[in-house]
């Protein structure tokens, strides 16, 4: 009868790193692709004028079209100011870009001002009491703030 105990190869090299590993993987060419535009962001943000490398990144490299991705609209318009100087650079690190594509991301929701809510109208508030009103069992108190009122339990 064959033993059934798994048989493991010891590994004979040297320890790979699973960043090696995973590059090895014949599925790496996206990997390898993000830290090809990761190093070329690296090349081309100091390029940018003051006050923009920090609003803007390059998203992709696509058939000649440098693409970046900046947090407003204001950044758009300064970006596409300096689009000619971009392609002069990245055509000297050796890249074949002809255009410069800007697009806005929406941001995060962090980032953007929460409003105050507004105050209740005197009508809402009326229809409001009439609602928990409703709520309450029959022979309990009323009571005037909404708070106190007790949910109904099953």
């Amino acid at each position: 009868m064959s033993d059934s105990k798994p048989r493991f190869r010891k590994a004979t090299g040297p320890a790979r790193t699973p960043l090696d590993v995973l590059m090895a993987d014949p599925g790496a060419d996206p990997v390898r692709r993000a830290l090809w535009l990761d190093d070329l962001d690296g090349r081309l943000r100091p390029c940018l004028p003051d006050g923009l490398a920090a609003h803007a990144r390059l998203a992709n490299f696509d058939r000649g079209r440098l693409v970046f991705v900046v947090d407003a609209p204001a950044w758009r318009a300064k970006l596409r100011l300096a689009a000619p100087e971009l392609l002069q650079v990245a055509r000297s690190i050796g890249l074949a870009a002809s255009e410069v594509v800007v697009k806005t991301s929406p941001g995060t929701s962090a980032d953007r001002p929460v409003k105050a809510p507004r105050p209740m109208s005197a009508a809402t508030q009326q229809a409001l009491r009439s609602a928990l009103a409703s709520l309450r069992e029959p022979g309990e108190p009323r009571t005037p703030d909404a708070g106190s009122v007790r949910r109904r339990t099953p």
